[in-house]
């Protein structure tokens, strides 16, 4: 299992690749999202572009992952200035067509890996064209978005009503490597995190990107070594997922049914919170 943390911080990028991590992922995106995501509790970051270059030069081993922002007419100039500061992986996120990918990949013309974010209906009914496009090296299937696109009331309905399993099984048969959404560490989040780590084993995942629990929303070196040992951290994640890939079948199967049920629980309550406001 490889793991993304996200920073554009140069001294934090060091650390954490010291202490596990195997990209360090800049995100760039803005536009649309603090409207998409209104009244929700998640984390939208404030990243600079200028930063992306101090990101690459502050690691050795680590790739550096951009995500930027949805096709718009400033793209092309994003794009190259991205490539020009030494990004390894380009996202794009909220596309909605083959064509976009196409474009995408196009314009940034093997320079650097291509990853489309399936988090729009859209991108999730195409996935199977979309693994064909040449240029695309991954794919990561994002849950908080697209849980937002269809209306489901808790992100990881995703996983229990069989959709990331489909979208999983279309990469694994287009031989292209996959990651899902994040995960928190294995105690937290209000499905634990060695839960959620235990589909990931299931579907043949190889990536996650590192939650909040994780940085506890430091934003400079010092404050984040006070607030979290991310070396002992990761490696909880690594013995947990080496000890989930030696499960029998049928323990594979008694841990998807407690996580699905774990899942729809907190579905059924939010639909209450809501229908009760």
């Amino acid at each position: 299992m490889q793991y993304l943390f996200l920073t554009d911080c140069p001294e934090i990028a060091g650390y954490v690749e010291q202490c596990g991590v195997d990209q360090i992922f800049v995100d760039l995106e803005i536009l649309g999202k603090a409207e998409r995501q209104a009244g929700m509790d998640t984390v939208i970051s404030h990243h600079k572009r200028e930063n992306v270059k101090k990101v690459k030069q502050a690691v050795t081993r680590a790739e550096v992952l951009v995500r930027v922002n949805p096709i718009n007419s400033q793209s092309i100039e994003e794009i190259e200035s991205v490539i020009e500061q030494g990004a390894d992986c380009l996202m794009l996120p909220m596309f909605r067509s083959l064509e976009e990918v196409e474009w995408f990949c196009q314009r940034v013309d093997s320079r650097a890996q291509v990853v489309p974010l399936v988090e729009t209906v859209g991108a999730m009914n195409q996935l199977d064209q979309i693994v064909q496009v040449p240029g695309v090296s991954q794919i990561h299937i994002g849950l908080n978005d697209l849980h937002i696109d269809l209306e489901l009331n808790f992100l990881f309905e995703l996983m229990s009503n069989g959709m990331v399993e489909k979208m999983a099984s279309i990469c694994k048969g287009a031989n292209i490597p996959f990651g899902i959404g994040g995960i928190s560490t294995m105690d937290q989040g209000l499905v634990s995190g060695s839960m959620v780590l235990s589909e990931h084993a299931r579907l043949g995942s190889e990536w996650v990107i590192l939650s909040r629990s994780f940085h506890q929303n430091a934003t400079n070196l010092e404050e984040f070594q006070t607030k979290i040992n991310l070396k002992s951290e990761i490696q909880k994640v690594n013995q947990a997922y080496q000890a989930l890939l030696s499960r029998s079948k049928f323990e594979i199967e008694q841990d998807k049914k407690s996580l699905y049920q774990a899942i729809n629980d907190i579905a059924l309550d939010n639909q209450a919170a809501k229908n009760a406001s």
